[in-house]
């Protein structure tokens, strides 16, 4: 059994050896579906962080956003495996947790999640992590940041002697509302002496989607490997397969950061592309190492979402390359990650590239010209 919670599988059978034939057979009940392999991988590794660390638990900031709650769901998972296959007293003996029958009482023990919204963010995504958080039985808190974030700019706008705008200001005022959430999540997992997860995904890693001691913050980032188009679809398989009920807010949510005003209706594939053009570039590119060039020359003959028009489809090649180039520091700095999929961006365990570079300036003009 592969992946297994236990400290060790054992098969046997008896052997008769005047009769092989009737020798009992086991046949192999393990699954390779991709989706029961990613659960079990990842409450696996989350059960061995947690206890080769010597942490007490885990703590979120549950955005109400598709990778937050996958990451809550991990956990809940790891419990809920962890109760099945050891047994709830030698489960709780392993993490070092009081014991307890319940696995809703259980991740209550072991997961903290902090809601941390602001003036931007929608009664949507409060109702998804809070109704998530209650359903798995996770401790749950929420807070507003605009206090800090208002601090932050009015100082600076001291400094400039004008008031920060959207029209001139956008990313800077997007990123100190991510950095202002760091402190405080912080400060909750240090005084529960808990692993702070950070929520960041492969397809964000690739182009920098993330702000830097923001929404990366933390000691372990359980989703850094997995793309986002696997992760939507994962979520809603879970709800039905896996009877996690509280995910169907989030499932009818579209991505969003959720950071500029809402009459901006600001949209994760707005800000970049379509996920699954996102997704075949990044193969093409990082998996096969092809030029600009060759990437958009494959991608010319596929079916793609939207059937984007040449011109489009050059410029998300574009985008994509100088992206990548740009953001190889996040890159470096990203917490600890698990390598579940055949490629990532991890620059220690996979995917090596120049932090300073051309930025694929000869390639991107070759691109250009075709």
């Amino acid at each position: 059994n592969r992946l297994s919670l236990k400290p060790f599988n054992l098969v046997w059978c008896d052997v008769d050896f005047s009769n092989l034939d009737a020798t009992e057979k086991h046949p192999l009940t393990d699954s390779k579906v991709k989706n029961e392999e990613f659960i079990k991988a990842t409450s696996l590794a989350l059960f061995d962080y947690l206890r080769k660390s010597k942490a007490k638990g885990y703590v979120l900031s549950l955005s109400g956003g598709a990778d937050s709650s996958l990451c809550a769901i991990l956990v809940a998972e790891m419990v809920r495996r962890g109760v099945q296959e050891l047994g709830a007293e030698k489960f709780c003996e392993a993490v070092n947790i009081p014991l307890s029958t319940s696995t809703n009482e259980i991740t209550g023990k072991l997961l903290t999640c902090a809601y941390q919204g602001t003036k931007n963010s929608s009664e949507a995504t409060f109702t998804s992590s809070q109704k998530l958080a209650q359903s798995i039985g996770a401790a749950f808190h929420h807070w507003t940041i605009d206090d800090e974030v208002e601090s932050y700019e009015s100082k600076i706008e001291k400094v400039f002697g004008r008031p920060l705008t959207w029209e001139q200001d956008d990313i800077a005022r997007q990123n100190i509302q991510a950095r202002s959430r760091s402190p405080i999540i912080w400060m909750l997992a240090n005084l529960k002496q808990a692993v702070l997860l950070t929520t960041s995904n492969r397809s964000e890693g690739d182009v920098g989607y993330a702000t830097m001691d923001g929404d990366t913050s933390g000691s372990l980032a359980p989703i850094a490997g997995i793309d986002k188009p696997f992760i939507l679809q994962w979520l809603k398989w879970a709800e039905k397969e896996l009877g996690y009920t509280g995910l169907s807010y989030v499932n009818n949510l579209t991505p969003t950061a959720e950071l500029r005003p809402s009459d901006r209706a600001q949209t994760d594939e707005k800000d970049l592309m379509p996920y699954p053009i996102l997704l075949e570039i990044e193969r093409l590119a990082i998996n096969e190492r092809l030029s600009p060039a060759e990437v958009y020359l494959k991608l010319r003959n596929m079916a793609l979402p939207g059937n984007p028009d040449a011109s489009l489809l050059k410029t998300y090649v574009q985008k994509f390359f100088r992206l990548w180039a740009a953001n190889q520091w996040k890159r470096e700095r990203l917490a600890p990650s698990f390598h579940l999929d055949e490629w990532n961006v991890d620059p220690r365990s996979w995917c090596r590239f120049p932090i300073l570079s051309a930025g694929f300036k000869f390639e991107l003009e070759a691109l250009e010209n075709l």
